[in-house]
């Protein structure tokens, strides 16, 4: 009988990491699936799955590879991983050691792009209410590209001859490679520090989209949203489109055509101010033209003949509303006489004088109280009668009340 071999489990597990290290299927594969269980640690490092509908493999993509990406891996994106396969022996498990993830179907550039714009435009980066107007007349231009490009020559060109009164600041910087994002933003973030210029074109000429990649650099967009100067951007031909274009207040399809809308034409502009001097010496000489007929109109009239003439016509006027007023104040004086006779009649009638003059009397106390029943007089008590020519102090000496039913007697006459 062979006496079998017996292996401890970390051997096995290193025989086969050997056996899948040596294979040159395995060491330097592609495979296509889709993506799940995806997770970024703080590490750097990415794990996930890819699936199809047969399987499932594990992989994991460090943070040296996972730096060169230019999207970001999401669930159920289908993607073709390269790198190796081997068994990690602390757990027996084989799995894909990416070092490069590409999408299957679509450029990896075009899925970077519209995972950028999906995003900024969620935070609001290409909202029209934060876009600044471009000033009409700007005394100031700042154009951020390259120095050596046909761009910067022809824009400088251009806004020569259509404005030569503005002054244009070049600020170079590179405009394609790794650096290209981080010197456009720095420019524009300097050009508002020290308020370099009233406008900012940045842009570049066209090329593919590798060579146009970096004005879809989230750093440069933010730097565009941040700018208190206006951006105008221009960049590539009119069908190439970039993040920068989206986040600017005004997007040119060329560097030419930014410099077009950067500055009025001065030949436009003179023939505008000859159409408004002509319309305004036209408005001119019609003014004076109504204002002479006026003067003459004026020159003419009687008060300019003859001043006396107003003088006289208020004078009469005044004295009809006089003779007018003293006619009103007397009938108001009559009829207010009218009613106060009338007045004085009805009180006098009613004059308690008037009754004692008919031989009737008052009686009162000692307090000047009027009687008004026996009730209020006892015998003895000093009185004074009120008559109509004066009054009397005397005593009552008896008193005595009448009975209800008693007819009173005559008034002695």
């Amino acid at each position: 009988m062979v006496q079998q071999s017996v292996f401890s489990v970390g051997q096995v597990n290193q025989y086969l990491k050997a056996k899948l290290d040596g294979d040159r299927v395995l060491s330097a594969i592609a495979v296509r699936g889709e993506i799940s269980n995806y997770k970024c640690y703080p590490s750097g490092h990415h794990y996930f799955s890819l699936k199809d509908s047969e399987g499932a493999l594990k992989c994991v993509l460090f943070r040296s590879s996972a730096q060169r990406l230019r999207f970001r891996p999401e669930n159920g994106m289908n993607v073709i991983a390269r790198g190796r396969i081997t068994v990690f022996p602390r757990d027996g498990q084989y799995q894909l050691y990416a070092d490069g993830l590409i999408p299957d179907g679509v450029g990896e550039l075009y899925v970077a792009f519209e995972q950028t714009k999906a995003r900024l435009l969620e935070e609001g980066l290409f909202d029209e209410g934060h876009k600044k107007p471009i000033p009409a007349y700007p005394g100031t231009i700042a154009l951020i590209t390259s120095a050596a490009g046909a761009a910067v020559h022809d824009m400088i060109r251009i806004l020569r001859a259509r404005w030569p009164i503005a002054e244009v600041r070049l600020l170079p910087v590179r405009v394609q490679g790794t650096q290209a994002p981080a010197e456009l933003a720095g420019a524009l973030r300097y050009a508002n520090a020290h308020r370099l210029a009233d406008v900012i074109i940045i842009g570049r000429g066209g090329g593919s989209m590798e060579d146009l990649w970096a004005f879809n650099d989230e750093r440069l967009a933010r730097a565009i949203y941040d700018s208190e100067i206006p951006v105008i951007s221009a960049v590539g031909h009119e069908p190439d489109v970039t993040i920068s274009d989206f986040v600017a207040d005004l997007r040119a399809a060329t560097p030419s055509n930014a410099a077009e809308l950067a500055v009025p034409d001065w030949r436009e502009m003179s023939q505008q101010l000859d159409q408004f001097s002509a319309r305004l010496r036209s408005a001119i000489i019609a003014r004076l033209e109504e204002e002479r007929g006026q003067l003459h109109r004026l020159s003419g009239s009687r008060v300019m003949t003859d001043p006396m003439t107003p003088i006289r016509d208020k004078r009469l006027l005044l004295d009809w509303q006089r003779e007018r007023l003293i006619s009103q104040m007397q009938a108001l004086t009559q009829t207010w006489r009218s009613r106060l006779a009338g007045l004085a009649a009805g009180l006098d009638a009613m004059s308690p004088l008037k009754v004692l003059a008919r031989g009737y009397s008052l009686a009162a106390d000692e307090d000047d109280h009027l009687l008004k029943s026996v009730d209020q007089v006892e015998p003895g008590q000093k009185l004074r009668l009120r008559l109509s020519d004066g009054s009397v102090d005397c005593v009552a000496m008896k008193k005595r009340k009448d009975v209800a039913d008693r007819a009173p007697e005559k008034e002695k006459l």
